[in-house]
């Protein structure tokens, strides 16, 4: 186990938000997108489901995910932007979300995130969707933020929108390291973002802890990034990751 930078004590709530945060984070990070190149660490900790202060500094530093944690929790006047509660608004969505002044929202990307530096003219296209009703979920930095804005910033594409967003799926079957879920891509119809028909993926686990191996059973719908499965969802999640997802895609169908 990697030592800790510095010692700190978290509660039982945000010692389960880092956790969570890392297996959304693995992700990219596997793929050398986002965080620094530590994903072999990151693993480790989520499969011996252990954390301590070293595990927080690397979560630290993600450049895009971590200044929006603190944002949130900043706006609810949470202490800890590892906070479980904070982790879920970001990742999969919750009223945390509706609790941010569009104005504070506008600061974060504007001085936390520097993107009118990096989009130039064209943040004025972001800009205005904050007035439209944009939260800073992780949705909106995907969908509404055609740049990425990782190690190497470049367009998205349709793929790369699809998988760098958190998708959710049914899972129809698994068998050993494979999973089979169902879940509904994002298309690009009559020039316009949708999400299609449900189809059929099949996606190989890259996480050991006993989590993943013995709890998950047909039935179950699941969060997804960038192919990794992350975790099992509850209705009342899914129905939030929907609705958030949604409403940035038709954000983003208002300037394609």
């Amino acid at each position: 186990m990697p030592p800790s930078i510095r010692e700190r004590k978290v509660s039982t709530r945000s010692l389960g938000g880092i956790l969570r945060c890392s297996r959304y984070a693995f992700g990219p990070n596997r793929l050398h997108y986002c965080g620094p190149d530590k994903s072999g660490e990151i693993k480790d900790y989520i499969n011996d489901e252990a954390s301590d202060g070293g595990l927080t500094e690397i979560l630290a530093q993600f450049e895009t995910m971590y200044p929006y944690l603190v944002h949130i929790a900043t706006a609810n006047h949470i202490r800890d932007p590892l906070d479980e509660r904070v982790v879920e608004a970001y990742w999969v969505g919750n009223d945390l979300l509706d609790k941010v002044a569009k104005q504070d929202f506008y600061l974060h990307l504007v001085d936390g995130l520097q993107l009118k530096k990096k989009l130039g003219r064209n943040f004025s296209i972001v800009e205005e969707k904050i007035g439209q009703g944009a939260v800073p979920h992780h949705s909106f930095h995907v969908l509404d933020i055609w740049k990425r804005t990782g190690h190497v910033e470049r367009d998205h594409t349709l793929e790369s929108m699809d998988a760098c967003r958190i998708s959710w799926g049914k899972v129809e079957a698994v068998a050993g390291p494979f999973v089979t879920i169902s879940s509904e891509p994002i298309l690009y119809v009559a020039g316009k973002l949708l999400l299609g028909a449900p189809l059929l993926r099949r996606l190989t686990r890259h996480l050991e802890a006993e989590y993943d191996i013995e709890q998950l059973k047909v039935g179950d719908t699941v969060s997804i990034h960038w192919g990794v499965i992350c975790e099992i969802l509850s209705p009342q999640q899914v129905a939030s990751l929907r609705k958030y997802t949604l409403r940035h895609i038709a954000l983003a169908n208002l300037t394609i």
